[in-house]
This record gives C-alpha cells, structure tokens and sequence, in this order.
C-alpha cells in the first residue's frame, strides 16, 4: 500500500487543529457557546484523524531518519522530544476535557482547558514544523 502522501496529510490535518483551536478559543471568549462546541469537536475530530493516519503510516514505514546536520539537529531532537512527549500527556487531556465540556461541568472544564488549549497548540504546530524539517529542508531518505 502506497502511504507515501501521508506526512502531507498528516501535516494539512495538524494545522487544522491549530487553527481550529484558535477558532475555538476566540469564539468562546466572544461566549459563542454553540460554535465553541461544534469548532471543537471538529478539532477533535481532526487531532483524531491524524493519529488514525500517523500510526497507519508508521506501522508501513517504521521511523523516518532526520537528515539533517549541525546545528538543526539538536534544534529538531529538541522540538521532537516535546513535541512527542506533549503529544502523548494531551491524549488524556483532551478526552478530560472534552467530556466535562460535552457534560455540562462548565467550571472544571475551564480549569482543564487552561492547560489543555495551549499544550494542544504547541503539539499542532510542532507537529508540522516536524513535517517541514523532516520532509522538505532535510529531505527523508
């Protein structure tokens, strides 16, 4: 099977969810309730889809090697290791919060989503710097 399009795609859906998270975040702070939600779960559903085409991809192709050298390597390792760390704390995060929202439980669903919102965003935009370095600067083999 064919995957080589799906860091692409990979990359196309973790931007969508950061965008979409900053369209959420304005539009609850407008208190746009209704369209916080279904922003939301479009972004859920998105964050979800990438994981979907992330383990798809790499259960095809294994790791991909960083070619790059010098200075950027360090840079790269360092914005993978917490891009990857990150990526692995929001899963429960995201789920937390998601169902207090969903749930009515407005107040604690705030409290979590201070911590949720930006550590979401970090790993949506780290995620396609990660694609850029990876397969477009420092081309893949």
């Amino acid at each position: 099977m064919d995957v080589s399009y799906l860091p692409a795609v990979n990359a196309t859906l973790n931007g969508t969810s950061a965008v979409l998270l900053l369209t959420g975040r304005v539009l609850i702070a407008q208190k746009r309730v209704a369209a916080h939600r279904m922003v939301m779960l479009a972004t859920v559903t998105s964050s979800t889809l990438f994981l979907i085409c992330y383990l798809i991809y790499h259960a095809q192709v294994g790791s991909v090697r960083f070619q790059g050298q010098g200075w950027v390597r360090p840079l790269y390792f360092g914005i993978l290791l917490t891009h990857t760390v990150l990526a692995v704390v929001i899963v429960p995060l995201v789920m937390v919060t998601l169902a207090r929202g969903l749930r009515g439980n407005f107040a604690r669903h705030r409290a979590i989503a201070r911590w949720t919102f930006p550590l979401w965003l970090y790993v949506s935009i780290t995620g396609v710097v990660i694609y850029v370095m990876l397969y477009h600067l420092y081309r893949a083999g």
